[in-house]
């Protein structure tokens, strides 16, 4: 059973502080992250994840994740897929929308 954790922009935003060696991706398209992104995070767009690609961009299945998107909807879809392929710390903050601290570009 696959399965991640959904926590708040509050918790992903100290664990970023706290473990330095954590992936953040940002799902959306490139031309979204080109207009305002959270510092340090990678673009992996939905469309492309699978097996090949997560495993090019993510050192290990044990990598801490922390994903978003615009909304929420794809960075839930996107944490159900990373899941399924065997990543074991995935976490889900929801969209940009909600990001209450600054961007970056």
């Amino acid at each position: 059973m696959s399965s991640y954790q959904t926590i708040t922009p509050q918790q992903a935003k100290r664990m970023m502080e706290e473990y330095p060696e954590c992936m953040i991706l940002d799902v959306r398209e490139v031309e979204e992250y080109a207009s305002g992104h959270i510092e340090n995070a990678i673009p992996f767009v939905l469309g492309e994840i699978d097996a090949d690609f997560a495993a090019e961009c993510i050192p290990s299945r044990d990598t801490m994740l922390l994903v978003y998107c615009r909304s929420g909807k794809r960075s839930r879809m996107a944490c159900q897929m990373l899941s399924e392929l065997g990543y074991t710390r995935v976490h889900n903050f929801g969209g940009i929308e909600t990001w209450p601290y600054e961007l970056t570009w």
